[in-house]
């Protein structure tokens, strides 16, 4: 390992260069495009290499009315979950071949009047600009798949080190799976009942994030249709289908979460062959009551506090360490990006991931909404698995009930569920959930609505 045999170019501008181009994709200046985790991510530093991710702190709670002289209460702070880790090293590296470095030292030996400084120092830092921004995609990467998914994962298909699996503590209640592929779904009746219920656990729907797929099926059923039809004002026969800025006003106007489009690829390079990879699960969608979704949390490199004499050094985003020098054996120009650290999601109980494309889930139907007059009744569904696949389970889950019901189920894991103490007038939403012999899921809803009481 020896200097550089660029030095003299690199070490004036190394270290500000590095800095001005991560603070251009912070978003403080320039055309690049933005990463998301940059835009909902804090950062949080570990002295220990872990990782936790921090649960409960997406709720605020009232303060106690206490008399004169009286102590007020103690309340517990936002906890800890046992969801913890070590934070992981990402790097890349870049190499000048020989043939490289002999046409930069061509530019440089013709340079008298200066004509080919700008193209000297653009072929220079073209290594340390891509070694810092495959960081940037590697977490990107990772924070996506983390938030659509609810774990981030590095296996054979993505990644040429070792292999990890981040899971992040989304709880199976928090998942809902509903197939807007369907053309007679209604996204509508299915957000309201994700909103009710995330209410009754202290927790409002502002944004929802979506990727294109999600989206397109979204906007194009009846339901969507209507609900921007009469937001406009519009009575004919045929609903047009509105575009983004116009199912989000639709949407505001009927105290509905805002869609935060995702349409983000990575590319992936592995043995030689560069591969676009779309790090969003297909057909997720995430509910959520506030932007600030976690942190990056990293650590100090040893090398950052042990530099070798030899090696020029520049920081990016306090987290990521870049490092240009030289070898003779092969002859070569080295230029490498590494970084401790990693995208957390936080307050997870606060996130409700809807799978709505499930193509490979079984075909499940919990049967139509109903009238019961009766604090008792039962519905019945199907579940049928597809290409050959049986179904292993079913499961009856109540998604919601009007404020005051304590309703019960009996029978929950057959195809016909059985309701009790339907005690209060309102409708109460049933999902019916399948599994079938290779592990896929599906899940379908449906709403008995009580009168009579």
């Amino acid at each position: 390992m020896e200097k550089s045999l660029f030095f003299k170019w690199l070490a004036p501008l190394f270290s500000r260069t590095i800095t001005s181009w991560s603070e251009i994709l912070n978003g403080k200046d320039g055309d690049e495009p933005k990463y998301l985790f940059k835009q909902y991510l804090g950062k949080v530093f570990s002295i220990d290499l872990t990782w936790a991710s921090l649960n409960g702190n997406g709720r605020s709670v009232a303060a106690d009315v206490v008399a004169l002289d009286a102590s007020v209460p103690l309340k517990r702070r936002a906890s800890i979950s046992t969801v913890k880790g070590d934070v992981p090293k990402i790097g890349m590296k870049k190499r000048k071949s020989e043939r490289e470095m002999q046409d930069l030292q061509t530019l440089q030996a013709t340079n008298q009047n200066g004509s080919r400084t700008s193209q000297i120092l653009a072929k220079l830092f073209a290594d340390p600009l891509a070694v810092t921004r495959g960081v940037y995609e590697r977490l990107e990467f990772m924070f996506l798949e983390g938030l659509s998914t609810g774990f981030t994962e590095t296996n054979d298909d993505n990644n040429e080190g070792v292999s990890i699996r981040i899971d992040y503590g989304v709880v199976d209640k928090n998942v809902a799976i509903i197939k807007w592929t369907n053309p007679s779904s209604n996204p509508i009746n299915d957000l309201t009942a994700l909103i009710d219920a995330r209410s009754a656990n202290g927790y409002g729907s502002t944004y929802m994030f979506m990727d294109r797929f999600a989206f397109n099926n979204f906007r194009n059923k009846q339901s969507v249709k209507d609900l921007y039809s009469a937001s406009i004002g519009y009575n004919g026969a045929n609903a047009p289908t509105p575009n983004l800025e116009q199912v989000n006003n639709a949407l505001t106007n009927n105290g509905m979460p805002q869609i935060i489009m995702v349409d983000r690829s990575v590319n992936i390079e592995k043995n030689g062959i560069i591969t676009a990879v779309k790090p969003w699960a297909t057909g997720a969608v995430v509910i959520t009551d506030t932007l600030d979704l976690g942190d990056v949390v990293w650590s100090d490199l040893v090398e950052k506090n042990n530099p070798s004499k030899e090696v020029l050094y520049a920081s990016a985003d306090d987290y990521i360490l870049v490092s240009t020098w030289h070898t003779n054996d092969p002859f070569s120009e080295l230029v490498s990006s590494q970084a401790l650290a990693l995208p957390v999601i936080n307050n997870v109980n606060g996130i409700t991931i809807l799978d709505s494309d499930n193509s490979e889930g079984p075909d499940v139907d919990a049967g139509v909404d109903k009238n019961a007059t009766g604090a008792t009744t039962t519905q019945t569904g199907t579940a049928t698995g597809k290409n050959g696949r049986t179904i292993a389970s079913q499961l009856w889950t109540i998604i919601s009930s009007p404020a005051g019901a304590t309703p019960t189920l009996s029978n929950a894991t057959t195809l016909t569920v059985g309701i009790a103490a339907m005690s209060v007038n309102g409708e109460y939403v049933l999902q019916l959930a399948a599994t079938d012999s290779d592990g896929n899921v599906s899940a379908d809803q449906v709403t008995i609505t009580r009168t009579g009481v």
